[in-house]
């Protein structure tokens, strides 16, 4: 059985630094939250590969205590970064992170999917380390709303265990008309799809 003092550590946050954006950060966690005490596998393959503006309006989907939201919002100071999570304890603690690093250019809030996100929000840059069992119907709905939330020419980087490269392939063909793999690592892959430029002129949401 733990003792008083061993549970007292456990509810205590996790702290931990990280480079994230090319600058080194400081980050707080806690035990429930995806890889606690660690940037973990997908997450590191992503940011590798993750091309960013400094202007780029950026939304990190599934942002558990932030990490890619927080790269974003390092390499995008002229942009604004959302990050959303479904889960609040994640949601705090993204904010509280944001607040740790004095990122004012970003900002986390409550929501599944893009549900809560406000509709009149459009970004050029949209990240995800997507969970293996989120299912295929959410996934589906993910897809779609990424699409529709992104501008002409904006980027959707997605990584996802190597069992759903295949999936994601098709269905992100499927969804944006193009797909790309930009790496495929020992147990993740990475993949970037465009919004393409409407015929008719930039700056069309047809």
């Amino acid at each position: 059985m733990l003792t008083p003092e061993q549970l007292a550590a456990l509810r205590r946050d996790i702290v931990f630094n990280a480079e994230l954006g090319g600058c080194a950060l400081t980050l707080h966690s806690t035990w429930g939250l995806f890889s606690p005490r660690e940037i973990d596998e997908g997450t590191r393959l992503l940011l590798a590969h993750l091309q960013v503006r400094p202007d780029d309006d950026c939304f990190d989907l599934g942002c558990g205590y932030g990490a890619i939201g927080l790269a974003m919002a390092t390499l995008a100071p002229q942009g604004r970064t959302l990050m959303v999570d479904k889960d609040f304890v994640a949601v705090d603690y993204a904010t509280r992170n944001i607040r740790l690093n004095r990122l004012e250019n970003a900002r986390a809030q409550l929501s599944n999917g893009f549900d809560q996100v406000d509709p009149e929000l459009r970004f050029d840059l949209i990240a995800s380390n997507i969970p293996a069992k989120v299912g295929k119907e959410l996934l589906a709905l993910l897809l779609h709303d990424a699409h529709a939330r992104l501008r002409p020419g904006g980027r959707l980087y997605l990584v996802t265990i190597n069992g759903l490269r295949q999936y994601m392939k098709r269905n992100l063909a499927e969804v944006f008309g193009n797909y790309a793999k930009l790496k495929q690592g020992a147990h993740y892959t990475v993949a970037l799809a465009e919004r393409a430029h409407a015929r008719g002129g930039v700056g069309s949401d047809s």
